[in-house]
C-alpha cells in the first residue's frame, strides 16, 4: 500500500465514524500528510475534499438534496431510494451546469457535487440513513417538548448512569437526552463499534408491562426496569442465515424423518430438542424457493439459542425485547405507535404468509418487524405473576438454568417467553406489552427469532 492509499485509508475510518470533523483535526489530518505520508499539502487537502468529510459544521444530508423526513417516513426501500436518487440527479445535473461559477455557501462545484454524493449515499443505505436521521428526529421532538410542561425530576432512588463516557474516545459519538410525559428517558447513542447488522439499544429506565384496558393480568402491574445496553439485530434471522448455520453445524439439521431416530446425532437435531416439526416447510437441505430473506420459522428455543451462541450473540431477555420495542415511547400500544393497520405489520393473516424481513417501516431505534411477521423467541421462563414482585435492574427468570445449549437440557415443561406476535395473529396480540409462552421444544409456521449481544466497555 502507497503512502496516498495509507492516508486514504485513514480518513476513510474518520468517515466511518463521523461525516463531520473540527478545525483542529483538519490541521491535524494536514500535518499528518506531510510528516508522515509524504503527501503535499495541496494533494492532502484534494482527498480530504474528495471524500466528502465537513469541516466545522453538522451537515444535514435531508436538507442538502433538499428532501424533509415526512417525504421518506413510512415508505419503502426502492421508493426511497427512486425519491433520493431523483433529488440527487436535479441538484448534481444542475452543479454541472454551473460550470466553475463559485457557490453562496463558500463550496466549489466539485466540492458541492462530492457532498451530494455522500448525501445520496447515505440516505440510500438502510443502516446509515436510521444513523443519520434519528439525531435529527430526536432534535425535533426537544422543540417540540419544550412547549409542554417541565419535566419532573428523576426520582433519586433510580440507579444514575454507572457508565462515565470517555470523551477522549470516539466510542460515543453523540447523545440526545429527551425527557417528558409518558417519553422515557431517551439516548440516542452513534456507536461506531456497533456490529453490522445490528442497533445499539442504550441503557436506562422504561416502563414494563400494561395496566391498560387489554391488558392481561401477567402483563400487571405498570413498573420501573433499568437495562444496561446492548445491541440487537436489525432484522429477525433468516432462512438463509440459518441455513449457513445448519451447513457449518450438522448436529442441527433437520432429520430425515421427524424424530431422526434413524440419523446419528452428529447428523441431525437431537429429538430431545424439538417436537417433531423442526423446519417443517424446508426440505432436508434448504428452505422454500423465493424464501432465502423471510424469517426463518418452526424453530425451536433450543435451535434459536444454538445459533445465536454460534454467531456469539444469544437470545434477548423479555426486558431487553420490550425495551427495544418501544423505543422510548412508553405509552405507544405497539412499536409502531397507538394503533397499527396492515400497512405497519405483517399480522392477522393479512399477507398469507411470512414476509421478507425489513418490508415495514422500522421503529424509531431502526428495528424491523418488531410487531408481527413471527413470534420472537426470549431467554427467560415464564412466569405469569413475573411482574407482581419485580427485578428493578436487567430483570431474567431462570438465570440459573442457561449454560451452553449443548451441554445442558432444560425440562420440556418450562414454558419460556415469546414476544411480538406473528403473521397469524390478531392485533391484540402485537401489543408491545403482550407475553406469549410456549415449551422450548415447540415449533410453529409463526415462531422465530433475533439475537443480541451484550455491549461491553
Amino acid at each position: 500500500m502507497s503512502k496516498r492509499e495509507e492516508f486514504i485509508a485513514a480518513i476513510n475510518v474518520i468517515k466511518a465514524a463521523s461525516q463531520t470533523i473540527t478545525p483542529e483535526l483538519y490541521k491535524g489530518l494536514l500535518q499528518q500528510a506531510v510528516q508522515e505520508h509524504q503527501l503535499t499539502m495541496h494533494e492532502a487537502t484534494d482527498i480530504i475534499n474528495a471524500s466528502g468529510l465537513v469541516v466545522g459544521e453538522k451537515v444535514n444530508y435531508l436538507h442538502i438534496l433538499g428532501l424533509t423526513i415526512a417525504e421518506l417516513e413510512n415508505k419503502n426501500e426502492d421508493t426511497i431510494a427512486k425519491r433520493v436518487d431523483a433529488a440527487h440527479n436535479e441538484r448534481y445535473t444542475a452543479s454541472l451546469r454551473a460550470g466553475g461559477l463559485p457557490r453562496k455557501d463558500g463550496r466549489t462545484q466539485e466540492q458541492w457535487r462530492t457532498l451530494l454524493n455522500c448525501a445520496r449515499d447515505t440516505l440510500k443505505d438502510t443502516h446509515k440513513r436510521r444513523e443519520h436521521i434519528m439525531p435529527i428526529l430526536f432534535q425535533e421532538d426537544l422543540s417540540k417538548l419544550a412547549t409542554l410542561n417541565a419535566p419532573t425530576e428523576t426520582d433519586k432512588n433510580h440507579p444514575q448512569n454507572p457508565k462515565q463516557i470517555n470523551r477522549q474516545q470516539s466510542t460515543i459519538l453523540s447523545t440526545i437526552q429527551v425527557t417528558a410525559p409518558q417519553i422515557e428517558s431517551v439516548q440516542i447513542l452513534t456507536d461506531p463499534n456497533t456490529p453490522r447488522g445490528m442497533v445499539l439499544i442504550p441503557e436506562g429506565d422504561f416502563q414494563m408491562g400494561s395496566n391498560g384496558e387489554n391488558a392481561n393480568e401477567s402483563e400487571k402491574p405498570v413498573h420501573t426496569v433499568y437495562v444496561d445496553a446492548f445491541y440487537m439485530d436489525e432484522h429477525l434471522v433468516t432462512n438463509a442465515q440459518y441455513m449457513a448455520f445448519i451447513d457449518a453445524n450438522p448436529q442441527w439439521r433437520k432429520p430425515p424423518d421427524w424424530f431422526g431416530i434413524k440419523r446419528n446425532r452428529k447428523t441431525a437435531i437431537d429429538k430431545r430438542y424439538h417436537d417433531g416439526d423442526y423446519l417443517k416447510h424446508w426440505d432436508e437441505k434448504s428452505y422454500p424457493q423465493d424464501k432465502a430473506e423471510h424469517p426463518v420459522t418452526w424453530i425451536s428455543w433450543y435451535a434459536a439459542r444454538a445459533y445465536a451462541e454460534w454467531v456469539g450473540k444469544r437470545l434477548p431477555t423479555e426486558a431487553e425485547w420490550e425495551k427495544a420495542a418501544r423505543a422510548g415511547q412508553n405509552a405507544n400500544e405497539y412499536p409502531c405507535g397507538n394503533a397499527i393497520n396492515n400497512a405497519k405489520a405483517n399480522y392477522n393473516c393479512n399477507a398469507g404468509d411470512t414476509t421478507p424481513v425489513g418490508q415495514y417501516q422500522a421503529n424509531r431505534y431502526g428495528l424491523y418487524d418488531m410487531a408481527g411477521n413471527v413470534w420472537e423467541w426470549c431467554l427467560d421462563a415464564y412466569h405469569p405473576r413475573f411482574y407482581t414482585n419485580p427485578i428493578h435492574r436487567n430483570p431474567i427468570a431462570d438465570v440459573n438454568n442457561l449454560g451452553p445449549v449443548n451441554n445442558q437440557l432444560t425440562s420440556n415443561t418450562i414454558q419460556r417467553v415469546l414476544r411480538g406476535g406473528s403473521w397469524l395473529d390478531a392485533a391484540q396480540l402485537l401489543r408491545t406489552a403482550y407475553r406469549y409462552k410456549n415449551t422450548p421444544t415447540r415449533t410453529l409456521a409463526g415462531i422465530g427469532f433475533r439475537c443480541v449481544k451484550t455491549k461491553t466497555q
